[in-house]
């Protein structure tokens, strides 16, 4: 099997986990507030991952601990902002809210000078459409909830550009694991300033915190960082914009939860764009008839 394929399949496992993760957070958050549960869920993560891989982690160098922490602090604002988002949204409206960020990573892309292609914009357009039927009340307002989801979306954008400027400059396991500690050292600063850290009292808050630390942490952030030096960025766009259809579904099978008629229709929207922007389609009918005409090829 191909490195690219087994990337490719490693992510879907991984885009899997995340679409659970929304139904967790909720579950967590019963019993924790938000900074202290990013901090014990990212600290196990941290030890689980470290303990398997402690062989990858020695001869450290400064300039992978300098990127892990960048890398760690985009992290943080990803969760401290998705965390407290999903405390007013439904975990199926997050879940399409965050899957944003395959929209806004080529967006970004114009900061470092490289202009999108058209149908980017096109995506762009439609998201905003998506948007506005998920998330709009009858009195035009979004909640905070929603724009919590909306902006956890762009710190994660701003994490997949620079993992993959820098996944070819370090080592990727190191760079995975490390990043994990400093996301949970912040959260464990952040909630000692601003909280009063407790470890989960109930059954259902260590399991959801065990599911958020192993799963969507431990595996989840390791095996991103480690496929994304296999696999393109369409393909990474393309697999993360199964994310909402999974927390759709998952938050369906444990909770009941449903949109409205009007939010279905916004959500299938926001699918919609992301993946006319990520998916080129003359470049797949191109090489549909360059298979069929293999002239054209000499």
């Amino acid at each position: 099997m191909k490195p690219q394929v087994k990337a490719d399949l490693a992510m879907i496992l991984v885009t899997l986990f995340w679409g659970t993760s929304y139904v967790f957070m909720q579950m967590g958050l019963k019993d924790l507030e938000t900074f202290n549960l990013i901090g014990i869920r990212f600290g196990i993560a941290f030890v689980l991952a470290a303990a398997l891989f402690h062989k990858r982690l020695r001869g450290t160098n400064r300039k992978t601990l300098l990127h892990a922490f960048v890398l760690g602090s985009l992290l943080f604002g990803v969760f401290a902002t998705i965390t407290n988002g999903v405390k007013s949204t439904t975990a199926s409206q997050a879940g399409f809210l965050v899957s944003l960020t395959v929209i806004f990573v080529p967006l970004l892309s114009i900061l470092l000078r490289n202009r999108p292609e058209k149908r980017v914009f096109v995506g762009a357009g439609l998201a905003i459409i998506g948007i506005g039927l998920l998330t709009l009340s009858a009195e035009f307002r979004i909640s905070q909830g929603d724009l919590l989801c909306i902006a956890g979306a762009l710190f994660y954008a701003t994490h997949i550009t620079v993992t993959g400027r820098w996944a070819t400059q370090s080592d990727t396991i190191q760079l995975g694991i490390y990043q994990l500690g400093f996301t949970a050292l912040l959260g464990i600063i952040f909630s000692f300033a601003l909280e009063t850290p407790t470890l989960p009292q109930t059954t259902e808050a260590w399991i959801a915190v065990l599911a958020l630390s192993v799963l969507c942490s431990a595996i989840g952030f390791v095996v991103q960082t480690v496929a994304q030096k296999y696999t393109t960025a369409t393909h990474t766009g393309v697999i993360f914009s199964l994310e909402p259809v999974f927390a759709a579904l998952f938050a369906f099978l444990v909770t009941g939860e449903t949109l409205s008629v009007r939010g279905y229709i916004g959500a299938g929207l926001v699918l919609i764009s992301v993946l006319i922007a990520e998916i080129d389609v003359k470049s797949l009918l191109r090489g549909k008839q360059l298979t069929k005409n293999p002239t054209h090829l000499s």
